[in-house]
């Protein structure tokens, strides 16, 4: 099964079409189903961006990444400093 990166915007806009199709009578299951998304997906971006807009969200992603940068460049520095 390939992968497919989403966009912020769709990370934000597909829970809100899960509802929308939970209020419209499926199961939560199929909801998730026609979203196109794993229901492991869904719960851990509701639990990671549950009440967030699209901007916050690619903001939340960019901080993500710097912050994995800089534990890399002081995991890096560390070994240097203890010789």
């Amino acid at each position: 099964m390939s992968r497919t990166r989403h966009k912020p915007d769709e990370i934000v806009t597909k829970p809100r079409q899960l509802e929308l199709l939970t209020a419209q009578g499926e199961t939560v299951a199929e909801a998730i189903r026609s979203i196109g998304v794993t229901e492991v997906t869904y719960r851990r971006r509701r639990l990671a961006c549950g009440g967030l807009e699209g901007d916050q969200v690619k903001r939340l992603k960019e901080l993500e990444a710097e912050n994995a940068r800089l534990r890399r460049a002081i995991s890096d520095l560390t070994p240097e400093k203890l010789i």
